[in-house]
């Protein structure tokens, strides 16, 4: 893989800092991640052209706040702060953070004054800001390049040494020129070529399995979501039938799941075995309520029911998995100082002992890069535009305690809102939609009888990669024409309603 432009984001504990990489990345110059606290010897050996720092949920002013090496700055290696970033490195250049007499979250004006950062942007732009401290007094020699409309410095810059930084997110999709932000930085100020691309991560990933598993065996779990049958297809194309793939039924699928999976992975030309763990999941999860316990329970059984089928298969000694960035992300365990959102099936929820080393190809990758691989793959379309879907399955979309009841009402529910979308032709449109159960009852009448049963809620949101999302602005007559269904024909459900959050601040998932 060509990697003669790189730039190294450090990565400061921010939930978005994946998002700066896969940015970057957008533009085909190649992007690393690594810990703040990293050996500067360890990132100068990479050669990059310029290095981002990331923002996070720490206070510069506190004794133990994440900090940057000196050397970097002597370096002569361009840098570009993102709020917290901003913050270190205006207090590594000798200014003064204080804590502001109030903070600045969402969406904020900014007025820009002329700097290579913001060439060819209007004088003006909304951005997104997080933060609560704020640059007090600027380093020596800086200049501010952008200010907030209540007057905070929203910028500042030293061209000369090739520093630059900025206290709001041009990462995220609410920050208007962000992406011409970020294009800047990389094509004017650092001089980077746009060369990398997907097919040569294939080429080079799939030598990397290829090295990693030698002459081992890999069992691969396969849900028939995108993730999955790229990791298997990649892996595939390293060992080829070394690969053994293990479709399980949990019990906690969508309707007609397992039938309709197992069909598409015909044309595939994997071996995929099936087992029925419904009830072994179902009985584990009896009376459980608590989300994490839940993740917890699933990814314990989903291990142990691999490694039971990895003896009858052959013995693999690696387990493969469809791990993406954003499953890393929000499970805290991509750097010192991250913020655990929840546990991912793939990533937290995994036993701590295990028989089978766990080998994730798609980690560093994001779900449009995973769409994008998958197409150079061959993966057929029934596949690679299917909405994502959870690890643990219904498990994180049924609320409360999960028994085969109330199961088969949430899976009635969510067939009727998906058919609704497809034969409205707006699937494709919409980055994820399905419906949750509520373990919450509310009284209703259908046919001049009292009833008294759960709630059913329509969720549909749109997004570039899942990190942030909005709601999407479904048809009026398509939410009221599934509605009226779900209370119609589902026993159940007598009341249904709709999520219009956005992610920040809930999740896309309720679990």
């Amino acid at each position: 893989m060509k990697k003669s432009d790189t730039i190294i984001v450090l990565d400061y504990g921010s939930q978005y800092t994946q998002l700066i990489a896969r940015r970057v990345r957008e533009m085909k110059v190649y992007s690393e991640i690594l810990p703040w606290d990293a050996d500067v010897a360890t990132l100068l050996a990479a050669s990059p052209r310029g290095v981002i720092l990331s923002g996070g949920p720490s206070s510069v002013r506190d004794e133990e706040a994440p900090s940057m090496d000196p050397r970097l700055l002597e370096s002569g290696i361009p840098i570009l702060g993102i709020c917290y970033g901003m913050q270190v490195l205006a207090q590594r250049l000798g200014g003064r953070v204080e804590k502001g007499c109030r903070a600045e979250y969402g969406r904020t004006r900014v007025s820009l004054r002329k700097s290579p950062l913001f060439e060819g942007l209007p004088g003006e732009l909304t951005v997104w800001m997080s933060h609560w401290d704020q640059v007090a007094e600027l380093p020596a020699d800086a200049a501010i390049i952008a200010q907030s409309e209540s007057g905070i410095p929203a910028g500042f810059a030293l061209p000369e040494r090739g520093i630059y930084a900025i206290q709001f997110h041009p990462e995220v999709a609410h920050t208007v020129g962000g992406q011409e932000i970020l294009s800047n930085f990389l094509f004017r100020v650092c001089r980077c070529e746009p060369t990398w691309d997907l097919g040569e991560w294939v080429t080079s990933m799939t030598e990397e399995i290829r090295r990693k598993v030698g002459n081992g065996r890999v069992v691969c779990g396969l849900s028939g979501g995108v993730d999955s049958s790229v990791a298997a297809l990649l892996t595939s194309r390293a060992i080829g039938d070394r690969l053994e793939c293990i479709f399980v039924d949990n019990g906690l699928l969508r309707r007609n799941e397992a039938a309709e999976v197992l069909e598409a992975y015909k044309t595939l030309g994997l071996k995929v075995h099936f087992v029925d763990a419904s009830a072994r999941f179902l009985d584990a999860l009896a009376g459980v309520v608590e989300p994490e316990r839940k993740r917890k329970i699933i990814g314990e059984v989903f291990v142990r029911v691999f490694e039971e089928k990895a003896e009858d298969v052959g013995g693999a000694e690696w387990l493969l998995q469809g791990t993406l960035y954003p499953d890393v992300i929000e499970s805290g365990h991509k750097g010192k100082g991250a913020a655990v959102i929840k546990t991912h099936h793939n990533v937290g929820g995994l036993p701590e002992v295990m028989r089978l080393a766990v080998l994730e190809p798609l980690r560093d990758l994001f779900k449009d890069e995973v769409r994008k691989i998958g197409a150079l793959l061959g993966l057929p379309e029934r596949i690679l535009e299917r909405h994502p879907f959870p690890g643990p399955g219904l498990a994180v979309r049924c609320l409360g305690e999960i028994t085969p009841e109330r199961l088969d009402v949430l899976r009635g529910a969510d067939a009727i809102f998906l058919e609704a979308i497809r034969n409205a032709g707006l699937y494709r449109k919409i980055w994820q939609a399905f419906c949750v159960l509520l373990p919450v009852r509310s009284v209703g009448v259908m046919g001049d009888v009292r009833t008294y049963a759960e709630v059913a809620v329509l969720r549909a949101v749109e997004a570039q990669d899942g990190m942030t999302a909005d709601w999407y602005r479904l048809p009026e007559d398509l939410v009221d024409a599934v509605s009226r269904r779900i209370c119609n024909e589902i026993p159940g459900i007598n009341r249904v309603v709709m999520d219009v959050t956005g992610k920040p601040p809930a999740t896309i998932e309720w679990e």
